[in-house]
């Protein structure tokens, strides 16, 4: 495997374990596969082209470069802005839909069917606003940087960092915090959990915020690297699930993980077989992990 690929991979694998660490939240908490969290991902980066355009329309000194990187201050304003809104969609989505659901003590099947209509609703709606055509946070080329044979452009390097940075800081809150035991309180035993006194609805509202929040840094991410289209969460979803099915439901660190080997077995399958061949790579690693640990590597049997 070459250098390239691999920093490729490593780029792609970050973007994907963000996203994937959302999925592997709201499923050990809500206890079923939530196929509306890609759209999470497109709304948050719609979310943030909307707010940083209009940012700009208002300063456009905000849109000058930062130094080396493809976007001006209005992005991460904009992004963090985003992270409030999507984190509001998703509470909206659960006010109308799944929290009825929960509390008619609906069968799995149920709420797993509500998200493929929420995802489908979500999905069609967004290109009503925006139109299906592609949108870019910056319209000119970034110039690569190189180093030992390997081209990797400054965003994609920053969107490495604020991903290990995200995640070892989750992985800290979850582990060594109070309301971090609480969530793995109603993870392992819900009625036991209420019975000592956690509010499992206010746990409940966190990791939808957690989970939408790191949504919309994947798809703020895929916007620098890639471009915004509406159906980017769609095209996301498989890897989301192989990763956190890979890393271990619950393992936040174990998503991570899974996002990586997930991106780097995408970018060795590209340089080997051709780019039409990505799509396939997910699920290949999907059943495979499914039908030999199903607990992922991180997860309990």
């Amino acid at each position: 495997m070459s250098p390239q690929v691999i920093v490729d991979g490593l780029v792609a694998g970050a973007m994907i374990g963000l996203g994937a660490t959302g999925v592997t939240l709201t499923y050990s908490i809500l206890r079923f596969a939530n196929f509306a969290h890609g759209e999470f991902i497109a709304w948050g980066a719609y979310f943030a082209l909307a707010v940083s355009g209009f940012l700009g329309a208002l300063a456009p000194a905000l849109t000058a470069p930062i130094g080396p990187f493809s976007f001006g201050w209005s992005l991460p304003i904009a992004a963090l802005a985003a992270i409030a809104l999507t984190a509001a969609l998703a509470l909206l989505v659960d006010a109308l839909l799944f929290g009825s659901l929960r509390a008619k003590n609906s069968a799995i099947i149920i709420m797993v069917m509500a998200s493929f209509g929420a995802a489908l609703t979500l999905r069609n709606l967004l290109e009503f606003i925006f139109t299906s055509s592609p949108a870019y946070y910056a319209e000119g080329l970034q110039m690569a940087l190189r180093f030992a044979g390997v081209r990797a452009t400054p965003d994609a390097l920053l969107c490495l960092v604020i991903a290990a940075i995200i995640v070892i800081a989750l992985h800290a809150v979850i582990a060594h915090t109070a309301i971090g035991r609480a969530m793995r309180a109603v993870s392992e035993n819900p009625q036991l959990a209420a019975i000592v006194g956690i509010d499992s609805r206010k746990i409940v509202r966190l990791v939808w915020i957690l989970g939408a929040g790191l949504a919309c840094l994947a798809g703020v991410m895929a916007g620098l690297i890639v471009q915004i289209r509406p159906t980017m969460g769609l095209d996301l979803l498989l890897p989301l699930f192989a990763a956190a099915i890979l890393g271990g439901i619950g393992s936040a660190m174990g998503a991570m993980l899974g996002g990586l080997i997930i991106g780097l077995a995408e970018s060795l399958t590209v340089a080997l077989a051709g780019g039409e061949w990505r799509a396939a790579v997910a699920f290949v690693i999907l059943v495979a992990i499914l039908l030999l640990r199903p607990h992922g590597l991180f997860g309990r049997s």
